[in-house]
């Protein structure tokens, strides 16, 4: 039971980002609504990361984190960009694809594809290729390159890809605290504060209630996740997974977004292939 709430959680949760992010960054930018996701999750997160005490963290732990804190902070980076300019219904199924991408560093890497994989990594392909050559955005400006909003978006899911993977090598002796707080620490000192000190730190009163919940949603996704892979890795993996499906239904109620019949065709294959691979590798 815990590893379904776990997962549905951070499924929850990640759509919350996702949805709250589209909005912000086409208020304030993409780099102000990072430095200020990535400074509310380092409010909430280091206090508690002082209350369970301070782990020990040798070297080779130490330079998974910083992997994993750069990568996350680069995927996200993109992925408002990807966002700002793109809908939702596209964006989060191609970033989803963030756990095909590891499968395939964790074969690279020594381990074995688990049978069925390949056939799903194709799927998932196809259905990218599918997004991607329908796109037709209307809020894409003029002079912009079509094809920008998916190439940004399998950018971010690589670099999330890389983060996850990082964090997955780290994380297993450390208290779930220590393993989210990298992003949020990376995060703050090299986007946050020199945005600051440089008087480009952006934000609105609109902005504001938006950037708080993603930078908290953030926080809530990954707990959830660690919590409950460890009552069931493969079981929350494919639920957290869900987090596009959600973001895409939600943006068609909330932001009236539509997808042409090839984009459906496309958001369906990685949303389906994403499940069916994650179950398979866990």
């Amino acid at each position: 039971m815990l590893a379904i709430l776990g997962g549905l959680g951070a499924a929850l949760a990640f759509a919350v980002t996702t949805l709250c992010a589209s909005r912000a960054t086409r208020m304030i930018g993409s780099p102000s609504v990072l430095a200020w996701v990535l400074f509310t999750g380092f409010c909430i997160v280091v206090p508690w990361a002082a209350f369970v005490g301070v782990p020990e963290v040798d070297t080779t732990s130490a330079a998974w984190l910083g992997l994993a804190g750069c990568g996350n902070v680069l995927g996200l980076l993109v992925a408002y960009g990807a966002l700002r300019l793109g809908k939702v219904g596209i964006v989060a199924p191609i970033i989803s694809t963030e756990g095909a991408i590891v499968a395939v560093i964790a074969v690279l890497t020594g381990e074995e594809l688990a049978g069925g994989a390949g056939l799903m990594l194709a799927t998932i392909a196809a259905g990218v290729v599918l997004a991607a050559l329908a796109s037709d955005d209307e809020r894409v400006e003029p002079g912009r390159v079509g094809l920008r909003v998916p190439i940004l978006a399998s950018l971010a899911a690589c670099s999330f890809a890389v983060a996850l993977y990082a964090t997955g090598r780290a994380s297993a002796d450390l208290p779930v605290a220590w393993a989210v707080l990298p992003p949020r620490l990376v995060g703050t000192l090299a986007v946050a504060l020199p945005l600051a000190l440089s008087s480009r730190l952006r934000l609105t009163r609109r902005a504001a209630p938006l950037v708080v919940a993603c930078g908290a949603a953030e926080v809530v996704g990954f707990a959830s996740f660690a919590v409950g892979a460890r009552h069931g890795v493969a079981v929350t993996a494919v639920l957290a997974s869900q987090f596009a499906a959600i973001a895409a239904v939600a943006a068609y109620v909330l932001f009236r977004e539509r997808l042409t019949r090839v984009q459906l065709a496309g958001v369906a294959l990685i949303v389906v292939g994403v499940a069916v691979l994650t179950w398979l590798q866990a």
